[in-house]
């Protein structure tokens, strides 16, 4: 839970963009979007799969890149 502790002499939107940022690095926006909507425990293994294969899809693309030595 973000949570930030303002002082007297600190200025409102100083201390609002301060809390933007501890909110956008604890991911609790994206999180919301994530759990917006109901997702199917099936579709969520797809995308995973999906993101996996394209990770190892990217990864043996950049050994053989790497190998050609030009």
């Amino acid at each position: 839970m973000a949570h930030i502790v303002i002082d007297d002499s600190e200025n409102l939107e100083k201390a609002i963009k301060r809390f933007k940022r501890m909110v956008e690095k604890e991911g609790i926006i994206r999180e919301f979007k994530k759990r917006e909507f109901y997702e199917k425990p099936s579709t969520i293994r797809n995308r995973k799969n999906k993101a996996l294969q394209r990770k190892m899809q990217k990864r043996t693309r950049k050994t053989k890149d790497s190998g050609k030595g030009f």
